[in-house]
């Protein structure tokens, strides 16, 4: 059997002797000899070993043992004290040589979980799948609901906002996260100030560590009774923050913390920026599909127009790439541009182009949503007997019962042409 080759970034005296330790076992040899962890991803992206040993060292956080996880390789971590041993686990390394251990025995332990892993070959989908399996049960306390609209404005903050608010009002705690990286506006949308470090400040803890329950509260803002935000980015020139990977340990612990997690996504689903450079390079839409897969439930938010419904049957496809049964919600539906049934000709239209089986639909109610926007609160605060505000509160029942959310309406062909042309 031919040697595997090993990867080996570890900083300080130890390096030396865990590299001859491995060179010396007869199914391991040593690959490249790494002076940072950035060199690491490198090699390994590059197939130059199976396995990388690293240990803590000051540029390792989570979205470098993530980009390693992403190759395929077997990863090990090697720590002289127990610190730093359990800050390896809580960068998401799963295996840690446990402090004193001689370099002979972490030799042997990287060619025990090369074996393991020849027996079940690792790729980036069965990497992630195994992560979630161990986290399963711990992760499933509260319900995450993202709420993705296409490009086109077609209202899925105030979905977000006003969901999360009704939430809260129902006596479920809910947290509210604006994860969108190009244009994030709950805090505005709240009248909050978004002069705050908000998911950003989590996301920079979390690259380096575990996040809690304090930490959530240190960041987010409290909104209303049961109801706490974390603001999004003030610039979308800073969307490079928002690293998926850390996005995925904030998320974790958000379950832990609240009933209800909403998320306002971006409206961005493609990954192709692996096409598009020969390096790694960062994915704005990341967060976004980060939010939709680890969500309980997705929410789809489509604007009523022709454009708007062309829109969103488009981008249905990439969602459901994702999250198989989306709940679709259609905004600002009125007779003007749906013909005299409005409800039933989107539900048509849906139904035949995207083989959507159910809608929820929210009627266009322009006068309540304006007063709520210019000041900077929900619709239950300034408007509560609006029509926008019932649908909406609708969802939320069914949401925090578990039950369908979705309405079919009977349907008519009004907007079919439309669309299709």
């Amino acid at each position: 059997m031919s040697a595997v080759g090993v990867i080996i970034a570890v900083s300080g005296g130890a390096e030396s002797g865990v590299a001859a330790a491995i060179d010396a076992h007869p199914r391991l040899a040593v690959a490249r000899r790494c002076a940072d962890v950035a060199e690491a991803i490198g090699a390994a992206a590059a197939g130059v070993g199976g396995a990388v040993v690293l240990s803590d060292q000051p540029r390792l956080s989570r979205a470098v043992v993530a980009a390693l996880i992403d190759t395929g390789v077997v990863l090990v971590g090697v720590a002289a004290a127990p610190e730093p041993a359990e800050q390896l686990r809580a960068l998401g390394i799963e295996t840690v040589a446990a402090p004193g251990w001689t370099d002979d025995e972490i030799a042997l332990l990287v060619a025990d979980r090369l074996a393991h892993a020849a027996r079940r070959p690792p790729s980036r989908e069965s990497a992630r799948a195994e992560r979630a399996e161990g986290q399963e049960s711990a992760d499933r306390d509260g319900q995450v609901i993202a709420v993705w609209g296409p490009t086109g404005a077609p209202g899925r903050t105030t979905i977000a906002v006003n969901l999360a608010a009704e939430l809260a009002r129902s006596g479920t705690s809910t947290l509210l996260i604006d994860a969108d990286t190009y244009g994030g506006a709950v805090a505005q949308a709240i009248g909050m100030s978004d002069e705050v470090p908000g998911l950003a400040g989590v996301i920079r803890e979390a690259q380096h560590g575990s996040v809690d329950a304090a930490i959530l509260a240190r960041h987010a803002v409290t909104a209303a009774e049961g109801l706490s935000v974390l603001t999004g980015i003030t610039r979308a020139g800073r969307w490079t923050e928002i690293a998926p990977a850390a996005l995925e340990e904030v998320l974790r612990a958000a379950r832990h913390t609240a009933d209800a997690v909403v998320i306002d996504c971006g409206f961005g689903l493609e990954a192709d920026e692996e096409l598009q450079y020969d390096t790694r390079a960062p994915q704005r839409n990341g967060a976004t599909l980060t939010a939709l897969s680890a969500a309980d439930q997705v929410i789809a938010v489509g604007s009523a127009e022709p454009l708007g419904i062309q829109r969103l049957i488009h981008g249905l496809d990439a969602v459901r790439s994702v999250a198989a049964h989306p709940l679709v919600v259609v905004n600002r539906v009125r007779a003007q541009v749906a013909g005299p049934r409005p409800a039933e000709a989107v539900a048509d239209v849906l139904a035949r182009f995207a083989e959507v089986d159910r809608i929820t639909p929210v009627p266009w109610d322009p006068a309540p949503c304006d007063a709520a926007a210019l000041e900077g609160r929900v619709l239950a605060e300034c408007a509560p007997r609006s029509k926008a505000r019932r649908a909406i509160a609708g969802i939320a029942s069914a949401l925090a019962l578990g039950a369908d959310a979705g309405s079919t309406p009977r349907r008519s062909r009004a907007l079919a042409a439309a669309v299709k042309d």
